[in-house]
């Protein structure tokens, strides 16, 4: 009996200790907020391209506050959750003026059914090359699960939400800790409610 008690430990010592590698390898991977992004600095300069493949800026945002949210792609089901969690918000964050924008390295197929079911316009920018996020210092790298990696590449972007105000500057960023989980919608509307 005693024996059996010392496997029955060993096991849950070894699932254990398992589980804290896992976990200290998905959080060591998560950048700290990058010195573009902190609260203060302008929102940097860049180009991106809308779902219709017309040119947009991130200089076209100035006049109005903005939520930017960089979310990773169509296959991730944390990102199609945030979407569907922000269309709860979405009224309120208009009424306040602000425009709320999803950048993304491909199209978010999955997430733009999900904005079109609940009625709300939200913008999809696309940084296919990455550009964008190695610029401002959110590149996940290999952070593509496998079975998506022959569709959409190894690389992607970390989470991250930035609220801008309308002379563009940063007011608030916040990066995922961990890759399933997104910035509350209820702070995102507070950040702006402050501007």
């Amino acid at each position: 009996m005693s024996s059996y008690i010392v496997w029955i430990a060993a096991v849950v010592v070894v699932v254990a200790g398992a589980g804290i590698f896992i976990l200290r390898k998905i959080t060591a991977s998560r950048p700290s907020t990058p010195p573009l992004l902190q609260p203060g600095q302008p929102f940097p300069e860049f180009a991106a391209t809308d779902e219709e493949g017309r040119p947009v800026h991130s200089a076209d945002l100035r006049g109005s506050p903005a939520v930017i949210l960089f979310v990773r792609m169509n296959w991730c089901p944390f990102c199609s959750k945030q979407v569907e969690d922000l269309t709860s918000y979405y009224k309120d964050i208009v009424q306040l003026g602000a425009k709320l924008i999803f950048i993304t390295p491909r199209p978010l197929e999955t997430t733009r059914r999900v904005a079109d079911i609940f009625d709300v316009k939200f913008d999809f920018w696309l940084d296919e090359s990455l550009a964008i996020t190695r610029q401002l210092g959110l590149l996940m790298v290999a952070g593509v699960p496998g079975e998506h990696q022959k569709e959409y590449g190894e690389d992607t972007v970390w989470p991250t939400a930035v609220v801008v105000d309308s002379g563009g500057t940063i007011r608030y960023t916040s990066l995922s800790r961990f890759i399933f989980d997104r910035p509350n919608p209820q702070q995102l509307l507070k950040e702006l409610q402050k501007i």
